[in-house]
């Protein structure tokens, strides 16, 4: 189940990042919502369980908040870097 959240709150990311905020307009808005959906997925999976023991909320569910906020933080992340390439190497 937060494999499914990780990566939704990474596409969602990607598409503000695109709609509103206008990053990766060189690249449009499928690789905008790729990267985040990355990002998310790298930052639940890979680099949440290096920083704290994720306390299910509420207790015995599939659910737990400190991997979703790495994962968050990562997926932001991994937009800017997008972005900045995206500007400094981008056709």
């Amino acid at each position: 189940m937060n494999f499914f959240i990780w990566a939704f709150a990474g596409a969602a990311l990607g598409w503000i990042t695109f709609s509103a905020i206008g990053w990766n307009e060189g690249r449009g808005r499928f690789v905008s919502i790729v990267i985040g959906v990355v990002g998310g997925l790298m930052g639940g999976r890979v680099l949440a369980p290096l920083f704290a023991d994720a306390p299910t909320i509420p207790p015995n569910t599939d659910f737990a908040m400190m991997p979703l906020i790495v994962a968050i933080v990562v997926a932001i992340a991994f937009l800017v870097a997008g972005d900045q390439i995206d500007k400094r190497w981008g056709a």
